[in-house]
């Protein structure tokens, strides 16, 4: 978990200055499923991104 939310301030909040709540939400939620979820190289998938072992699966 802690290197979810060092990825997370290193790459988005750090260089970001939200106006309301909900645009950093909406931020956090992009970073989420677009890059974290789905690109991000995992340590437990032999550093592969998940989409890519999804399609090595299918």
């Amino acid at each position: 978990m802690e290197s979810f939310f060092h990825t997370q301030q290193a790459e988005l909040v750090h260089h970001r200055q939200y106006k309301t709540r909900a645009e950093a939400q909406r931020d956090v939620f992009t970073f989420i499923e677009s890059f974290y979820n789905r690109t991000r190289l995992h340590s437990a998938n032999g550093y592969i991104a998940p989409i890519e072992m999804e399609l090595k699966a299918a």
